[in-house]
């Protein structure tokens, strides 16, 4: 009697257990597919505000002080990128729409504050043809003696610029090139300034054609039962949506790529095609921020006897280049070895000298470990580098030509002895 009224009691534990773990899975299975019905990013854009934001600083209420600092016209506080709590795309969207609004504001600067002017590309293209630009000083192709090219890294900056976050969040001298520009052109240089980003035109797709719906299978069931039941399934589906999904649509477009331009390593070489190759300088200096020194090597690998005949020096900062990688010649790497310098990110002082990476080009360090604040803080040292294999470079022609002259005149006078 025992026995059995402990089988009994064990059946219904174990009858139980198992009606508590159905309900377990049961519920789970319910929890997974509500979250399979639920976009969980869409769900974080619910009441997300439009995506409509001003066009001008004046109206995002920020300005440029007399330091170059972007700060607010009313509190004077610099730039918040989280003006919206938990909205991070909306915060996004909005730093990258007064991205767009610095782009312009760098342009203008570049046509009135350093007097250069647009050269579009390509140089042939017709009217209804994506284009690009780039800046030219006044004399950027007649200067007979000294011209300096400026190459940008990869992003969203776009000619002038080199970091749009210190722009935005520090100052104008670091994170643009005109403290650059200005420079160059007071010692006397023609000045180039590349725009490797600009690649291709976006336009909006045009609305996707709704597909004809075919005929349903007739069916039995009365016209207005069907109908009545149609509308009850279309409710219960807008009041999911409803509830769950209310993002912001966001504009699809599509890229034209611009012709011979639409990377960075082509528009380098159409630049030195069309314009550097074409300048009358006999001495041009290049300054290729991150990527912008992938982009030289490329053009030395392309361009490599050209190059070396005409570029006098190259300041790289923080370049991306890889000479394995870009498979560059034993010639190239021994003319970067005694004609170019990169200044590095690095918790050493400025110019510092350090270990090379690879045998290509002596490394000194930026006195700075941003990546972004590198061509700044080594502006000083990247002009006095100039100086100096300027200087170094007119001594050995002066020498030379005594030289010369030397030689003419003895050969001059051992033939007036002759005679």
């Amino acid at each position: 009697m025992f026995s059995s009224k402990r089988s009994f009691r064990n059946l219904i534990e174990a009858n139980l257990l198992w009606l508590l773990t159905y309900f377990f899975f049961s519920c789970v299975s319910l929890f997974i597919d509500l979250l399979s019905r639920i976009d969980l990013d869409e769900l974080m854009k619910k009441d997300e505000p439009p995506f409509t934001f001003p066009k001008t600083l004046e109206e995002f209420e920020y300005a440029f002080n007399e330091h170059g600092q972007l700060r607010h016209i009313k509190t004077g506080e610099p730039f918040v990128f989280n003006a919206r709590e938990d909205l991070h795309r909306w915060n996004q969207k909005r730093y990258e729409a007064l991205g767009e609004i610095i782009t312009q504001y760098v342009y203008e600067l570049l046509e009135k504050k350093c007097s250069l002017t647009k050269a579009f590309l390509p140089v042939d293209a017709v009217d209804d043809e994506p284009r690009s630009f780039i800046y030219l000083s006044p004399d950027a192709l007649t200067n007979p003696n000294k011209l300096l090219v400026l190459i940008q890294g990869s992003g969203v900056v776009r000619a002038g610029q080199w970091a749009r976050r210190l722009i935005i969040n520090q100052d104008l001298d670091s994170g643009t090139q005109i403290p650059f520009i200005t420079r160059a052109m007071e010692e006397g240089y023609g000045v180039m300034v590349l725009n490797p980003n600009e690649n291709y035109l976006e336009v909006e797709k045009p609305p996707k054609m709704s597909p004809i719906n075919s005929p349903e299978e007739p069916s039995d069931e009365p016209a207005e039962k069907r109908e009545r039941k149609d509308e009850q399934e279309r409710k219960k589906k807008r009041e999911f949506y409803e509830k769950y999904r209310n993002p912001q649509k966001e504009t699809e477009t599509e890229r034209i790529p611009i012709r011979e331009n639409s990377s960075s390593e082509e528009h380098v070489l159409y630049v030195w095609d069309h314009f550097v190759s074409k300048a009358a300088a006999k001495n041009v200096f290049i300054i290729a921020h991150s990527y912008g020194g992938l982009s030289f090597v490329e053009l030395m690998n392309l361009r490599e006897m050209q190059v070396k005949n005409r570029v006098c020096a190259v300041a790289l900062t923080d370049s991306a280049h890889n000479i394995w990688h870009q498979e560059t010649t034993k010639g190239t790497q021994d003319w970067m070895q005694q004609y170019c310098c990169n200044w590095v990110s690095s918790p050493e002082p400025l110019d510092t000298q350090l270990d090379p990476m690879l045998p290509d080009c002596p490394r000194v360090s930026a006195g700075t470990e941003r990546h972004e604040l590198t061509s700044w803080m080594s502006f000083e040292s990247i002009f006095r580098y100039f100086s100096d294999v300027l200087r170094a470079k007119e001594e050995e022609e002066a020498e030379e030509n005594s030289n010369a002259v030397t030689t003419r005149s003895g050969s001059l006078k051992n033939k007036h002895q002759d005679l």
